[in-house]
């Protein structure tokens, strides 16, 4: 393991972010307070007009860690390209994912993921669970996902085996495949699949993260064309897990879902991730 005085991280954690400073502050706070400290911090920026730049700059003079980039806006809709934008510019071995709204509310969660995946080459991707909270910071509920391998890929078409800003995996493994897919949506999805195909999963049933509901994630404001995503990638997949047609016949279900009216769905959205993620 390299000295915390070495300037090469073990952990590289990649947060796209876009107009959301008043968010992304608790983010970075819940990454200094990790007990694991050879990390860094890369965050990539939509070109933000609120004060995101000002803020991480002031972020990344007082811990060099912290890493800063601007990109250019473009046509190209979703995350991809800042979440590989941040894969090429890594230098740690292993790479973990935040969200800008979201943040890790246990102080081991590097230390237990690297730990883990130091001690099982085998291994490609690790996770965790969650805890889902409204806009006051109130915990609405707590869900995990399939802890072991096995069952991990039973359901894999079913529901997304992880949650994304859980997750930590190798990054040399997933860059030999080309990094996350060009997809709008469901990209992390996407490249869970690719990699089971590679190595093993496994989800530690200990809650990493809060997951911020409020209307504001992509899965609410954009779930039509995302559940159109979806089912196009459990077919793609169809072959290589098991249950395609549960997965497709329930993940059609919120295909319909989405053409319900917009306060409806505001309204029962916190119910709607309850149901999908503690029972499938």
């Amino acid at each position: 393991m390299l000295d915390i005085a070495d300037n090469t991280p073990v952990v590289s954690i990649v947060a796209p972010t876009c107009n959301r400073a008043n968010l992304l502050k608790k983010m970075v706070d819940s990454v200094l307070t990790q007990s694991y400290q050879l990390w860094e911090l890369i965050v990539v920026d939509d070109i933000s007009t609120d004060n995101t730049e000002a803020m991480m700059n002031e972020y990344s003079k007082k811990d060099a860690r912290i890493k800063y980039y601007r990109i250019p806006v473009d046509k190209e809709p979703g995350i991809t390209k800042y979440l590989n934008y941040g894969l090429e510019v890594a230098k740690g071995k292993y790479i973990s994912r935040l969200d800008d709204d979201d943040y890790w509310m246990d102080n081991d969660v590097l230390k237990i993921q690297v730990e883990f995946l130091d001690s099982h080459a085998d291994y490609i991707v690790v996770g965790g669970a969650a805890i889902i909270v409204n806009e006051n910071g109130d915990h609405l509920f707590k869900y995990t996902k399939c802890e072991k391998d096995e069952d991990i890929r039973n359901n894999a078409l079913m529901a997304n085996p992880f949650v994304h800003t859980t997750a930590m995996f190798r990054k040399d493994v997933v860059m030999s495949i080309g990094g996350y897919a060009n997809l709008p949506y469901a990209e992390d999805w996407d490249l869970w699949l690719k990699l089971g195909k590679i190595g093993k999963m496994y989800n530690f049933q200990r809650h990493f993260t809060c997951y911020l509901s409020a209307g504001q994630n992509t899965s609410f404001i954009k779930q039509r064309p995302q559940s159109r995503e979806i089912l196009r990638i459990i077919k793609k997949y169809r072959k290589d897990y098991p249950k395609y047609a549960k997965g497709f016949l329930l993940n059609s279900t919120q295909y319909f879902y989405s053409f319900l009216p917009k306060s409806f769905k505001l309204r029962f959205h916190s119910f709607m991730i309850y149901l999908k993620r503690n029972y499938f």
